[in-house]
């Protein structure tokens, strides 16, 4: 287990993909300043006010680490921070501390052994996320590439446009061939033309 600044934010990160914030509440400023001094990481965990009502710690709720890649400082003292999603944890529990911001007790959050069959299934998904680009009325010009050796779906998923709930629901399953199942479907959903997300 480890100690680490929390952000609840009405995002979520995947493990790899990019966020960039802006930076502007006092204790959110503080909290971008101490992660400058130490390691550069805080944990990101979607938390929508208006659904979920105050933050409080919930024991078990499963965010992702975030690492501050790149930091500009603006005149008035808000900031533009770009940062990339790492490893996922789960909370264990909040800590009362002297700073205005939210830290909590986290372990990490790993997945199961994936199946003998993950390379194919991989390939499978990156196939139909293919089809769906060539249904596009303007194909991107450059496709993202992908390694059907390493983990595929948050990479996946990082590239479909959806409500945040989808994607936490995604974050906290711990198959990888479980998370590909769900993505595959907005992407056939989307060849079919009855999706309401689409790759960006």
């Amino acid at each position: 287990m480890f100690r680490i600044p929390l952000f609840p934010i009405g995002a979520v990160l995947f493990p790899s993909a990019l966020l960039p914030l802006h930076i502007f509440e006092p204790r959110y400023r503080r909290l971008v300043a101490r992660c400058l001094e130490f390691d550069r990481r805080f944990g990101i965990v979607f938390h929508d006010p208006d659904r979920h009502g105050p933050f409080l710690f919930e024991e078990g709720r499963v965010g992702t680490v975030a690492e501050i890649e790149e930091f500009q400082v603006l005149p008035d003292g808000r900031s533009l921070i770009s940062t990339r999603g790492a490893e996922r944890f789960r909370i264990v529990d909040g800590i009362e501390s002297d700073e205005p911001f939210y830290e909590g007790l986290v372990e990490t959050f790993e997945d199961r052994s994936p199946g003998a069959g993950i390379v194919d299934r991989r390939i499978r998904s990156i196939e139909l996320f293919h089809g769906v680009t060539e249904t596009l009325p303007t194909p991107p010009e450059r496709l993202p590439e992908f390694d059907p050796a390493r983990e595929t779906s948050f990479r996946l998923a990082a590239l479909i446009q959806i409500d945040p709930t989808w994607q936490q629901t995604l974050i906290q399953l711990r198959s990888e061939e479980k998370r590909l199942d769900r993505v595959d479907l907005i992407l056939q959903a989307a060849i079919d033309g009855g999706a309401a997300a689409e790759p960006i």
